[in-house]
């Protein structure tokens, strides 16, 4: 590893903080990615100093997270975190104080798999005081010391290896494994909301296969029936190409609809619309092959999982992104605001006031225009309303 790791300005502040009398180093996912030759992101900074003491040796900070002991130092404008070593107290029951220390051994030791527990100097030089680098060479999951500790001081490590199972293809440990299954009860005390940002990164990890593979292992499936039953038979609808196409795939499989899954995830408004979209497009693929209101009404990404969803359990080839994408270029329009009129012309041509009257009629031209029925030219609209609309008096 050369002693370039990280950006110039968090080099800086380690250099700053070491000159002040403290100790600092590059530590976590960063480290562990460098290692695996990717480009290091989220850079992180732990040290021996205090969330004060930081403060007092840079003149730029945000108290972003001091209850957990971090500072974001702004360096030439660029926000580097900074965290003071620390031993585990992200208990289950959310009560313990954060407790500093000054040895970088004891807040390596309290971290959650050997290969998170690296760390590096600004030199460039790795500090592997757990063989975290032979587990990263050998693709091993192992939790730092004794795994039942690890699990029991926050259970959403339970999730977390599941995650790293599936986002780097590596296999768990047998004896991390086997506390994982004796503790897997404890994720229900563990918010939905941090189990959400586990699945999202494990759906679109390199083989989200395996990490289904280890839930059932664990008993994921019959602990959670209402949330995770789908660990039986997601494995069909891999790879992922966004996190929402693996909860499109959970509705595929399971007993609920797109109100509820997204009520029990807390999904998002958007990953709700995308959801929910999928859900209506679904159940008309089921019914019939896509037509021209489907590739006008949903988006390319809906179309896309709609597509692999339903092709899994049936012999037909499933259509390609590129042809859903020609299919949309031959439509005639590809949204309402391609449309050649408005609601206001409606009320002009017909002499009426406005009234829910006019969004069913712009519906129904929509359609027309889609089915290529008229074309979108505002005169043959024209004449096609008044006369539709004239024929239903």
């Amino acid at each position: 590893m050369t002693s370039t790791f990280g950006s110039a300005a968090s080099r800086q502040v380690i250099i700053e903080l070491t000159t002040a009398g403290y100790e600092a180093v590059f530590v976590g996912g960063a480290v562990r990615d460098a290692e695996l030759g990717k480009k290091p992101l989220d850079i992180d900074i732990a040290t021996s100093a205090t969330p004060h003491q930081v403060k007092e040796v840079f003149r730029h900070t945000i108290d972003i997270g001091i209850e957990h002991g971090t500072i974001l130092v702004l360096m030439h404008g660029e926000p580097i975190e900074v965290t003071t070593y620390r031993t585990e107290s992200t208990y289950s029951d959310q009560c313990h104080p954060e407790i500093y220390v000054n040895s970088l051994k004891e807040d390596l030791q309290r971290r959650d798999f050997t290969i998170n527990a690296l760390a590096m100097t600004v030199d460039g030089e790795l500090i592997d005081l757990f063989n975290g680098l032979k587990d990263l060479k050998q693709k091993i999951i192992r939790s730092v010391g004794n795994p039942e500790e690890r699990f029991r001081e926050d259970p959403l490590r339970i999730f977390r290896a599941l995650r790293f199972s599936s986002v780097l293809d590596f296999e768990i440990e047998s004896e991390t494994l086997h506390s994982m299954k004796n503790l897997a009860p404890s994720l229900r005390h563990v918010a939905i909301e941090r189990i959400k940002t586990e699945m999202d990164k494990l759906f679109l990890g390199k083989n989200p296969s395996r990490a289904f593979h280890y839930g059932r292992q664990i008993g994921l499936p019959e602990l959670f029936p209402e949330l995770l039953a789908a660990f039986d038979t997601l494995d069909r609808y891999t790879p992922f190409l966004h996190a929402r196409h693996g909860f499109a795939a959970m509705l595929a499989v399971t007993d609920t609809d797109a109100a509820n899954l997204s009520r029990q995830f807390k999904l998002s408004n958007e990953e709700k619309r995308f959801l929910k979209q999928f859900e209506e497009a679904f159940a008309l693929r089921v019914h019939h092959v896509l037509g021209p209101w489907e590739f006008y009404s949903y988006s390319t990404d809906v179309l896309e999982v709609v597509e692999k969803v339903y092709h899994v359990n049936h012999e037909q080839n499933e259509l390609t992104t590129k042809q859903i994408e020609q299919y949309k270029e031959q439509l005639p329009i590809r949204s309402r605001t391609d449309l050649a009129f408005t609601g206001n012309d409606l009320l002009k041509w017909s002499d009426k006031s406005g009234g829910k009257w006019t969004s069913d009629w712009i519906k129904k031209i929509e359609r027309a225009i889609v089915f290529g029925r008229i074309e979108n030219d505002a005169q043959a609209i024209k004449d096609w309303f008044i006369n539709e609309i004239t024929r239903e008096k």
